[in-house]
């Protein structure tokens, strides 16, 4: 009776086959049984063309030595496909894979997670001098990528250090990468495992009061889709990427013949449906096509916003972001209940939401004292 542990699996065997082609030629492929799926498309494969061909009756020495090296090719990635499967179907990791452009794998991993990760990218470019393979991926390796985050690390945008806060959220992600290598294979070991999120400090959540708000709203502004966009996230919620991103295709017609935004929110992905109020669908102007603020930009919310600020008589410290923390303040002390409210900031956890309760009975009790 055999008793190998590995009695019972199948393996996947490879071979190299030959098809005739156009113009007298023979094209080389794999041939895989059973079949293998495919990396890139995760579907299932038999065959593997591997845009080689020969000729099927060379006619000189010259066609002759062409076939030959063609040949040897296509059995040296025969040699690497068959290590490769058996690295992988007996638990090994596949020594090919760790010599791969792991900055190469980031990237494309970025440019669908988004904005923040492709921040942390070009971060771990700057730490790798733009050379990094999985086989470099080691703990030791990470953790002097945690300590460039806490201590070399500059703002793409303004150059200064980054915060305790940034740091973390930034080696969160990069965690996050690390895991998607993992479960792809190109890690033989979960790294995360070793490694522990960095401590984030508390973080004071500044917004305007209602009578503030108010001042703000009656105040010029020298660019006028700043200050709507302004108001109207104040009255919504939304961040500054959202509001950047709403279309007029957004804005649609509720059955209580309200107004409601449908969005997939920039940082989370989440796809959400959104009551706003007749002042805020106010702001967004005269309907039409394309985006709803039009020429608004990042550039303004900086100097513009801080004299428009600075002429309603507003001296904290507001970046816009602070509209969304006036949003949620306002909706929980007007008596919102906390999961409307949580909805509302399309908040994954209602734990994140409850720091603006906790922020509310801290001013009433202010108001009392």
């Amino acid at each position: 009776m055999n008793t190998s542990p590995y009695s019972k699996h199948v393996c996947t065997t490879v071979h190299l086959r030959r098809r005739p082609i156009t113009n007298d030629r023979i094209s080389l492929y794999l041939d895989y049984y059973p079949a293998v799926r495919n990396p890139k498309t995760m579907q299932m494969m038999r065959r593997e063309y591997l845009g080689i061909y020969i000729f099927a009756k060379p006619r000189n020495e010259m066609e002759r030595e062409f076939n030959q090296e063609m040949l040897e090719k296509a059995e040296l990635i025969l040699c690497r496909r068959q290590t490769a499967l058996i690295n992988e179907q007996f638990g090994f990791l596949d020594r090919y894979k760790m010599q791969e452009d792991a900055l190469a794998y980031f990237k494309a991993f970025a440019n669908k997670k988004g904005e923040k990760y492709l921040f942390v990218y070009a971060h771990f470019k700057d730490f790798t001098k733009g050379k990094c393979t999985f086989g470099d991926l080691n703990v030791a390796f990470c953790k002097k990528f945690s300590e460039y985050l806490q201590n070399q690390a500059r703002g793409l945008r303004l150059g200064q250090k980054l915060c305790a806060n940034t740091a973390a959220s930034y080696w969160s992600h990069f965690r996050a990468f690390l895991k998607k290598a993992y479960l792809d294979k190109y890690l033989n070991e979960n790294i995360n495992d070793y490694l522990e999120a960095l401590d984030t400090e508390d973080v004071h959540k500044e917004f305007l009061t209602q009578e503030e708000l108010y001042r703000l709203a009656e105040t010029p502004c020298r660019i006028d889709v700043l200050k709507r966009a302004a108001l109207f996230s104040c009255l919504t919620g939304l961040r500054i990427s959202d509001i950047l991103n709403l279309t007029w295709e957004n804005v649609t017609l509720a059955p209580d013949l309200g107004y409601c935004i449908r969005i997939r929110t920039i940082k989370t992905g989440t796809e959400a449906t959104l009551p706003i109020s007749y002042d805020a669908y106010s702001l967004c102007g005269e309907p039409g096509t394309g985006k709803v603020f039009k020429g608004l930009g990042k550039g303004m919310i900086r100097k513009p916003m801080q004299e428009w600020l600075f002429d309603a008589g507003i001296t904290k410290h507001i970046s816009f972001h602070c509209f969304r923390h006036t949003y949620a303040t306002l909706q929980i002390a007007a008596g919102t209940d906390i999961y409307t409210v949580s909805k509302m900031l399309t908040h994954k956890n209602v734990a994140t939401t409850q720091i603006y309760a906790d922020l509310v009975s801290s001013k009433k009790r202010e108001t009392v004292d």
